[in-house]
């Protein structure tokens, strides 16, 4: 009789630590999906229900093969953007309980509205596919990404006449440029590979492999020291310019309630990194910092008069002094415009 009643004790109370772990998990779970679309800014306390905080003796976050047991949104182990986490909470019996959850972190301040007016324009080859676009000079250095006919092409601003063409490999869509030095550096959308050219002759230096984490490559810029990536996700990725197979630090972009991905050309300027979104057109002002849009360029009167479908969009930044050049794949025009 004994024995029964000690057994009925441990399978009542075995239950009761079932119902309290279930209840633990399921106000946790709540909280996250409440704070996923809310989400955070670098730096916040991740403020968890009482209900789990009271029944916890330690709460760890976990991030692959790192973890740490501040709640804080920390930029060492958070990107701006979504990231998925593993909340573990070792409760007062002892138990490890687990949960897979995104957090979202956003910029801190709403970006701001820029807004501009043309001072100038151009004639731009409508037969340019326009992926990578620089100016250094009065000399553009154009992509243009084709299937079987990509080229590396450069000629004045002013001018549709090429003074420069090379040819590039048929199974090579060409992708964003930068110029460092005297070489230019130019990444491939899907053959997960980049190419060095000497900028004075275009001719082919070498190639480098992307480092793993890249998926593909989009937009390329260079800020003085490293060179920086995108490869259509939320991530921008800075890459030695010595041995560009090497990723030194990787940033996600987001704004104050958005993130955003797809992002493709890339320019660097007095301290800000600019990129266009793919099919939108918007170019983002971006803090290298941590990845916060600080403002944002609504060009959609731009590509209203040229955009008819889903490949001539706009697509092409670089700077004339204080003053920005944009453009679009296929347009027959670049914008010189002066921003506020």
């Amino acid at each position: 009789m004994k024995q029964t009643l000690i057994l009925a004790l441990v399978a009542s109370l075995f239950l009761v630590s079932c119902t309290k772990d279930k209840e633990i998990l399921n106000v946790l779970n709540t909280y996250n999906l409440e704070m996923e679309s809310k989400g955070y800014v670098l730096g916040e306390t991740i403020e968890l229900p009482q209900e789990v905080t009271q029944n916890a003796k330690t709460i760890t976050l976990s991030f692959g093969d790192q973890s740490t047991d501040k709640l804080v949104v920390d930029p060492k182990f958070f990107l701006l953007g979504d990231n998925a986490v593993t909340f573990q909470v070792e409760t007062s019996s002892g138990e490890v309980l687990s949960q897979d959850a995104t957090i979202n972190v956003f910029a801190k301040n709403p970006e701001k509205e820029q807004n501009f007016e043309i001072v100038q324009q151009y004639p731009h080859d409508t037969s340019l596919f326009t992926q990578g676009f620089y100016l250094e000079g009065n000399t553009i250095y154009e992509s243009d990404g084709k299937n079987g006919g990509s080229r590396l092409v450069t000629y004045p601003l002013g001018s549709t006449t090429l003074s420069q063409v090379t040819m590039q490999p048929q199974d090579v869509f060409a992708e964003g440029l930068a110029v460092v030095g005297d070489k230019i550096f130019q990444l491939t959308w899907y053959n997960k590979k980049g190419f060095i050219y000497d900028k004075n002759t275009l001719n082919l230096l070498g190639e480098f492999p992307y480092p793993g984490m890249m998926g593909e490559g989009w937009g390329l810029t260079f800020d003085g020291k490293q060179l920086i990536a995108s490869d259509g996700s939320k991530n921008l990725y800075f890459l030695d310019s010595e041995n560009p197979s090497t990723i030194l630090k990787v940033i996600g972009v987001a704004g104050h309630k958005e993130v955003f991905s797809q992002l493709n050309e890339l320019e660097y300027h007095k301290g800000f990194i600019y990129a266009n979104v793919w099919q939108k057109p918007i170019v983002l002002k971006i803090d290298p910092a941590f990845g916060e849009v600080v403002a944002t360029y609504d060009f959609s009167q731009l590509a209203l008069k040229h955009t008819t479908g889903n490949d001539d969009v706009l697509n092409g930044i670089t700077f004339k002094g204080e003053n920005m050049l944009v453009t679009g794949k296929n347009w027959p025009t670049i914008y010189e415009v002066r921003t506020n």
